[in-house]
């Protein structure tokens, strides 16, 4: 028996997921495929930094958007823990950027003008004493620190699975297991999503396949330039006192969790699909974060993860109306940004399923800049 649904959103990542959502406000019903479970590739394994004062093209192409989402984030937050039970830790968190080179001084003392201007934001450069007034345990090489508060975090895992969640309740979408094989349609039009194990009748599809999303590429016959780049963390626990600020330099990043974790990272490789744990790697995270937080270089491993981040050739997202097609959506290429993104992803492509438009700042966003036919 075919099944039916108003729209199929191919990925259950936060930006499918995010569509699905803005998609039931406006009483949309939406089927999520998903062949690994919500929330389970980049991201549930994502840091969960919700920062839109920095990042490729920020300031710049992506700043306007970012901000837009990182409000959204705001806004949403606490009617959707109430609609679905699911606290995604959405907070408030500091950040200490280190300089360990003096190269790296007038960049952040530049970032601290810039991030204190923000409203809602506060930033200040430190000197070493400071900064060991925050942190004893930081390296005493450093040669000082940008500290900023305003910047919100989430668990990338969790609000993914709020997003499908709240769709289910508000509208009735649902979630299915499943592979994608093919689409079919004619005259512009997708009506059919063909799976490894039935199809579904669709009235609009969503690609949010993230880094797969070339898969479409032969389905649609329109060039979606999406590729993955890698990325591992290291999940350590630290003896003593949790840590109180998410701290970066020298390469390393440190993102302390509410469960006690930290999050330590991240790499960037181009290295395809594959997901394979490094020890290189590994070591090479523990020796970056060693140098600007010592007590972790030798910490306890909790768990080691990999994931792969939708990127395309200029660092900006790919949203709405893919080429050559009425009523076939894409919602992907978020980048080191994706759990930031989801909100603006989703609304604004939902915005254009249902009305056509959106007040979002996608512009140079389109398909459109991509537009090169396969056939």
């Amino acid at each position: 028996m075919t099944e039916t649904a108003d729209v199929v959103i191919i990925g259950g990542g936060a930006a499918g997921c995010a569509v699905a959502y803005y998609l039931a406000q406006s009483g949309v019903q939406s089927t999520i495929i998903e062949r690994a479970g919500v929330g389970n590739q980049a991201s549930g394994n994502a840091a969960g930094g919700l920062n839109p004062l920095t990042g490729v093209g920020i300031p710049g192409p992506l700043g306007s958007f970012a901000w837009e989402c990182y409000e959204l984030h705001s806004d949403l937050h606490e009617g959707l823990v109430q609609d679905t039970g699911i606290d995604y830790q959405h907070r408030t968190v500091a950040k200490i950027d280190l300089a360990l080179e003096e190269s790296d001084v007038p960049v952040l003392k530049e970032s601290a003008s810039r991030i204190d201007a923000a409203e809602g934001f506060k930033a200040q450069w430190l000197e070493p004493d400071d900064v060991a007034k925050l942190e004893p345990r930081i390296s005493k090489d450093i040669i000082g620190g940008l500290y900023d508060y305003g910047n919100t975090a989430a668990d990338g895992h969790r609000l993914t699975n709020a997003f499908a969640a709240a769709a289910g309740n508000k509208s009735g979408s649902t979630v299915r297991e499943g592979n994608v094989r093919s689409l079919e349609g004619s005259s512009g039009k997708i009506d059919r999503v063909i799976l490894e194990d039935g199809e579904i009748s669709c009235g609009q599809v969503v690609m949010a396949l993230g880094p797969w999303s070339r898969r479409a590429e032969s389905w649609l016959g329109t060039y979606i330039p999406v590729d993955p780049l890698k990325g591992e963390i290291l999940r350590l626990k630290l003896d003593g006192p949790p840590i109180e600020y998410d701290i970066s330099g020298a390469g390393a990043a440190i993102y302390p969790k509410l469960t006690g974790l930290n999050w330590c990272g991240t790499t960037e490789d181009w290295k395809g699909f594959d997901l394979n744990l490094s020890e290189d790697v590994a070591k090479l995270i523990r020796k970056r974060v060693g140098r600007v937080f010592p007590a972790l270089e030798n910490a306890e491993l909790a768990l080691h993860t990999a994931c792969l981040r939708p990127v395309t050739p200029d660092w900006l997202p790919v949203l709405g109306q893919a080429p050559g097609w009425e009523n076939v959506y894409l919602a992907t290429g978020a980048g080191k940004k994706g759990i930031l993104l989801s909100t603006g992803i989703g609304k604004s492509v939902a915005d254009l399923m249902t009305t056509g438009e959106t007040t979002l700042s996608i512009q140079g966003y389109s398909p459109e800049r991509f537009a090169t036919r396969l056939d």
